[in-house]
């Protein structure tokens, strides 16, 4: 059985923070019982892109400095890492993004080590089980006695939710994410993806979420914040981000990117499988983005029309466009053009990078059905 932790936490402040997680990691034997004196721990953090802090995208730059200063309290060197996902002129805005996001900050506040997963260099990992003929995640991971997960609580236009099991996605170096979205072009099957990923690493015992204010509607970039208030703490990525699910108001099998971590065994999964502590509840009002609606499970033949019907398709407002071209380098099968901003739908493969991916949010998600919004409003009150 695995147990998942949530306590409340109102806000960012420093000693707050500290507090909730340590009480929070006390029913699993404190944070001395994975980090000893001397070794090297890396907190892979969720940095998507070049985000403000306050927009809830990434995790929030005092949160990782609440972890650091607990992990090095312990003796242990701290380092903080990540790939960030999409490509300006050609190249993944990683350094740009520990600028923007504040870590770079307090990085250099608390004498924690930044490392650029894309500058480390990507090492091969191989096994039978593996969906991917050829997996590559950075040396970084490799070289660590100790990582950490530190994920944000968002939703996630494409795959529904993103947490802790999402979050290793930034594992892969720089351009690399693309090829694999473009393999794996729907929810199910990239899910199998990170599901190898986790497969690969064995040195990462921990899991904590930020979710004192997580991002509702259609996130993981373009979302809006919502002030959830909680830290959830797990050795079990998987049933954390379960837990995460209900509470955010999302019914657990409708998210289909966890289904291969879950038939592969990456944690436990089913209730009764999970002890909860703490003060779970489910949050109130929570946004869930267009997608939920139109992600309808596939065996169900009474709601085939309905999946068709509430389709929502990327489209580049060009009034917000300011001609960064990170929506065109970033597609992974090259559907948008670099001039007109067009999107090629007969080639699309509505992975959403494009929405995700760009930083002044100038992709919407539009549907061409002129009734869709007032129904999509209607049916979320059924579909939650």
């Amino acid at each position: 059985m695995s147990k998942v932790i949530v306590k409340n936490c109102s806000d960012y402040e420093n000693d707050r923070v500290k507090l909730a997680i340590l009480e929070g990691l006390n029913p699993l034997g404190g944070l001395s019982n994975y980090i000893k004196e001397g070794s090297k721990v890396l907190l892979k953090i969720n940095l998507i892109g070049p985000k403000k802090a306050d927009r809830a995208a990434t995790t929030h730059p005092e949160f990782v400095r609440a972890v650091g200063q607990l992990v090095k309290e312990l003796g242990a060197e701290v380092y903080v890492g990540d790939s960030s996902g999409g490509a300006i002129a050609g190249m993944a805005p990683t350094k740009k993004s520990f600028t923007v996001a504040g870590i770079e900050r307090i990085a250099e506040e608390e004498g924690f080590t930044l490392i650029n997963f894309d500058e480390v260099g990507p090492v091969s990992k191989q096994s039978d089980e593996n969906y991917t003929e050829e997996l590559f995640i950075t040396k970084a991971i490799e070289e660590m006695d100790v990582v950490i997960n530190l994920p944000k609580m968002k939703t996630h236009a494409m795959g529904i939710y993103t947490g802790a099991v999402k979050n290793l996605f930034g594992a892969i170096p720089g351009l690399r994410k693309a090829k694999y979205h473009r393999d794996a072009p729907n929810p199910e099957v990239f899910g199998e993806v990170l599901a190898d990923i986790h497969k690969s690493i064995h040195n990462m015992p921990l899991h904590i979420m930020d979710g004192i204010v997580s991002m509702q509607g259609e996130g993981p970039t373009a979302g809006k914040p919502y002030p959830a208030g909680k830290v959830l703490i797990s050795e079990d990525p998987l049933a954390l981000d379960r837990i995460a699910i209900e509470m955010m108001g999302i019914k657990p099998e409708r998210v289909d990117i966890l289904k291969a971590s879950i038939k592969r065994g990456i944690g436990c999964w089913e209730p009764q499988e999970i002890e909860v502590i703490g003060d779970y509840e489910v949050l109130r009002n929570y946004e869930l983005p267009k997608s939920y609606v139109s992600n309808v499970t596939k065996d169900n033949s009474g709601v085939k029309g309905v999946i068709d019907f509430f389709k929502v398709v990327p489209v580049v407002n060009t009034k917000k466009c300011v001609n960064c071209n990170s929506c065109v380098d970033s597609c992974p099968v090259s559907a948008i053009d670099r001039a007109t901003k067009k999107i090629d739908y007969s080639i699309c493969i509505d992975c959403l990078c494009c929405h995700e991916l760009c930083m002044v949010e100038a992709v919407d998600l539009k549907s061409k059905n002129v009734m869709v919004n007032v129904v999509r409003s209607v049916a979320n009150l059924f579909l939650k």
